[in-house]
């Protein structure tokens, strides 16, 4: 059984026990997490699509850390104007372990 879902903009192929990387929730570790907006749920050989959410579907998740991921570098340049500039950037997110699948 799996399931697609929505949270930050970004969509996820999940499955129960999954450990995902989604974007910066304002939750605590530990707590759960439900995910309400479901766009596609899969039970055996039965396929749910929603138009555009699935009706009733959630998925339900722990949340087992909040971080930030590796720095990545960005470098900025103009040319022929000896400019030029080097900015580091971390994404924060939250790291949850999918518990159960409703739908």
């Amino acid at each position: 059984m799996y399931a697609i879902i929505e949270t930050g903009g970004k969509q996820y192929k999940v499955c129960e026990g999954d450990i995902v990387f989604v974007e910066k929730l304002d939750v605590n570790e530990g707590d759960t997490v439900t995910f309400d907006r479901v766009k596609a749920v899969s039970a055996g050989s039965e396929f749910k699509v929603g138009a555009p959410l699935v009706e009733g579907a959630a998925v339900t998740a722990k949340v087992v850390a909040n971080g930030k991921d590796k720095k990545i570098y960005v470098m900025k340049y103009k040319a022929k104007k000896n400019e030029k500039k080097k900015i580091g950037h971390r994404q924060p997110y939250t790291k949850v372990q999918i518990l159960s699948i409703q739908g």
